[in-house]
């Protein structure tokens, strides 16, 4: 029988988060979303004003036997910048900062771990500022922004963005891909 576990990561634009992680092995799921805000239901042009309070996000589904939350995150911590507040890039808004949110007690002390031992070794240079938050008011994104990346490859913003945290994932952690 599976064990398996979910966990909501905050990266900026949901796309290319999504798009890393569908490439990783033991991820069962990735859906695009929105979380930790205070709106019943939002749209994207509601998140997109920033006034909801929520966070574009993935929820993934992952087996623990094939890939470790400690892996998963720094997946994470590698294909987006933890340092920088409220945004990712051009992608400017609390909608887009940086955010783990998790469902049990065990994956916020290993994240406050990371986020603790990572700070120690002032791996970025910079104080990261990703928040370590309990999930809350999670709704899943609408229909055509799943699979975003993977439904249209040529988009401006897949190339530009997108694409090369694929391939940073791809280079970087060889031994997590699918392929």
């Amino acid at each position: 029988m599976s064990n398996l576990q979910t966990i909501v990561l905050g990266g900026g634009c949901f796309w290319c988060t999504e798009a890393v992680f569908k490439e990783v092995r033991g991820v069962t799921d990735v859906e695009s979303g929105y979380s930790n805000g205070e709106t019943e239901r939002p749209s994207y042009e509601q998140v997109c004003t920033g006034r909801t309070g929520h966070n574009e996000v993935v929820k993934l589904t992952y087996d623990p036997a094939q890939v470790s939350l400690r892996q998963l995150l720094e997946v994470f911590f590698v294909v987006h910048d933890p340092t920088q507040l409220n945004g990712q890039g051009n992608d400017i808004g609390t909608q887009y900062r940086s955010g783990i949110y998790y469902t049990t007690p065990e994956q916020k002390q290993v994240a406050d771990d990371m986020i603790r031992e990572m700070g120690q070794d002032k791996l970025f240079g910079r104080p990261i500022v990703t928040e370590v938050v309990a999930m809350a008011n999670y709704w899943p994104a609408e229909p055509y922004h799943q699979d975003f990346f993977e439904k249209n490859p040529t988009q401006g913003y897949c190339m530009a963005v997108a694409a090369p945290k694929v391939a940073k994932f791809r280079k970087t952690f060889a031994e997590l891909t699918r392929r």
